[in-house]
């Protein structure tokens, strides 16, 4: 199950992981896909501050540390897989007891890893398309994250 939606600015772009974010439940996993400037931090922004109450000024990209890891309603477990060498790396961070957990884990740059990824979990595809605009593509791989993807519809369309 896919479903495509535009972005025509930074906050819609955070908007969309702040209500992604209402609809995730223990052990999700979300994948994130995109070149740099892309809108990946911008919708993990949103994500973490539904997540976590943290700010959204206060959520940057784990670049140079591969992870960060928040309390709140749900662990949250940021991946910034940018500067991986090698998929073999992931045992060494932690990935696995993360994306296998019962917190939330998402990974950008998960295209690195996508072997690593569980069978089952969301990927969101993140294209540029003008200045501010955005492209992004939810693709729920198996059957609970087509029912996650399916509350963030109904959200969308106004549903509680």
């Amino acid at each position: 199950m896919e479903l495509t939606v535009l972005s025509g600015n930074p906050q819609a772009t955070i908007r969309y992981g702040r209500i992604l974010g209402n609809v995730l439940g223990p052990g999700s996993v979300i994948g994130l896909v995109g070149e740099l400037g892309s809108g990946k931090t911008c919708f993990i922004k949103g994500l973490t501050a539904t997540l976590t109450g943290i700010a959204e000024e206060d959520v940057t990209s784990p670049t140079f540390t591969f992870l960060q890891e928040f309390s709140g309603t749900l662990p949250l477990y940021h991946f910034d897989l940018y500067r991986i060498k090698s998929p073999a790396d992931l045992s060494d961070l932690g990935f696995y007891e993360c994306a296998y957990g019962t917190g939330v884990t998402v990974i950008e740059w998960a295209d690195r890893a996508e072997a690593a990824l569980p069978p089952e979990c969301i990927i969101i595809y993140l294209e540029h398309i003008e200045e501010n605009s955005r492209r992004l593509t939810f693709k729920a791989c198996g059957e609970a994250y087509e029912k996650i993807l399916q509350k963030f519809i109904h959200a969308l369309e106004g549903g509680s």
